[in-house]
């Protein structure tokens, strides 16, 4: 079982397959100087299969898949094959932009994968455009409906709410919920790498949020199991849900279940720490062991995220 140093309860993986996207989100693409990672430095799919073995049997449950864009990787069908056969893994799930959704959804759900979270900060074309920097945006929304049609159970929609940005949109994405069986979960805007667009004055708390939803319709608290950071609400004559997360006004590090891997083999115990093992040289020299990482890292797990740290961009260690 793996418990860290606080009796935290760690069954959460998410595993970087790419540091490669095909948007330019301004919030995660914050210099124009970037360098993706060498082909050579990227785990193999081998090596993130041995990984989730062991996590899984010292007690791990869930992974999800991110990146970048994790579509991108060639053949990640074959991944998600591989994992969905690891009997301790109860739940598989994915973070995509959902622009190849159209062309991977049917073989993603074919190998396995259970449930898949859509990110979608805008509703407006135009915003949208300016936001990724791509035309994309009618790709994206269709997505929404392919994964309900495949059968993903629950399609999670991610937005980042951003003052003066995408606000004023709240009720607009809110209201998805209403016409679809999809959750909608508001995250609170959080810094990200020497991103000069980061400031507090940016920042829309899940108060600010919560009220906004409250003055269409009273938030119904929802029960259901989610074994993540959001709280849950719906609205009584929806047929989705609202998730609300807050890792800046209201953190959930004491309930933290998770773990991350990065695209090039790091394994970090907290998102917002510079703590990390390398486990190339355990994968590719026997270094080591995986047991003897996932201890360490359980030992070094931070007891909260310092929001002073320089994040590195998402696509670096993980979205």
């Amino acid at each position: 079982m793996l418990i860290d140093h606080l009796g935290r309860k760690i069954e959460y993986l998410r595993v970087s397959v790419t540091d490669r996207c095909n948007f330019k989100c301004i919030y995660c693409f914050t210099h124009q100087n970037w360098k993706w990672l060498p082909h050579e430095e990227i785990l193999r799919f081998e090596e993130i299969e041995s990984i989730a073995k062991v996590f899984a049997k010292l007690g791990g449950k869930r992974i999800r898949l991110t990146g970048g864009e994790p579509l991108l990787r060639k053949n990640i069908e074959y991944l998600v094959e591989k994992l969905s056969q690891i009997p301790e893994i109860e739940d598989l799930s994915l973070t995509t932009n959902g622009s190849f959704l159209e062309t991977l959804g049917e073989k993603l759900k074919k190998a396995g994968l259970k449930r898949i979270n859509i990110s979608l900060d805008t509703l407006n074309k135009e915003k949208f455009e300016k936001l990724t920097g791509t035309s994309e945006f009618e790709k994206v929304l269709r997505s929404i409906d392919i994964a309900l049609e495949l059968g993903f159970n629950p399609v999670k929609i991610n937005t980042v709410i951003i003052r003066g940005f995408n606000e004023d949109e709240i009720l607009d994405l809110a209201k998805l919920t209403l016409e679809k069986p999809v959750e909608v979960r508001f995250i609170e805007f959080m810094p990200i790498g020497k991103n000069s667009l980061w400031n507090e004055k940016h920042v829309v708390t899940i108060k600010e949020i919560k009220e906004v939803l409250e003055s269409f319709s009273e938030l119904i608290p929802d029960s259901s199991f989610g074994g993540g950071p959001a709280k849950v609400f719906r609205w009584k004559e929806a047929k989705g849900k609202i998730g609300l997360i807050s890792p800046i006004s209201e953190h959930f590090c004491h309930k933290c279940n998770r773990l991350r891997i990065t695209a090039d083999g790091r394994l970090r115990p907290c998102l917002f720490s510079d703590k990390e093992i390398d486990l190339k040289p355990i994968l590719r020299k026997g270094e080591g062991t995986l047991e003897e990482a996932f201890s360490l890292a359980l030992k070094i797990k931070p007891s909260e995220h310092n929001l002073n740290f320089t994040l590195k961009p998402m696509r670096a260690i993980g979205g």
